[in-house]
């Protein structure tokens, strides 16, 4: 099967609490229990909404998209990258 290497620089937040990033509101959970830790968080993605945890990264891509990402996934999946002038 071939791979696939990601080409685009993003930029990403770790997001902890309210405030912490533009993109992401209070999640207000009405509707029962959901496992994790909380408070929640909310974004708007392009595949619809996500609840954001503590320790989430958000990314934000080439288009201003933003997505949550699971610290264990984006440790795995990105690199810092050094920014030269």
């Amino acid at each position: 099967m071939p791979k696939y290497r990601k080409t685009a620089l993003i930029e990403a937040t770790q997001w902890f609490k309210s405030g912490d990033h533009p993109a992401v509101i209070k999640y207000d959970n009405r509707n029962g229990i959901i496992k994790g830790i909380g408070p929640y968080g909310w974004v708007d993605t392009l595949e619809g909404g996500h609840i954001v945890s503590p320790g989430d990264w958000i990314a934000t891509g080439v288009t201003g998209e933003h997505w949550p990402i699971k610290p264990s996934i984006f440790a795995k999946t990105y690199e810092l990258v050094e920014e030269t002038n």
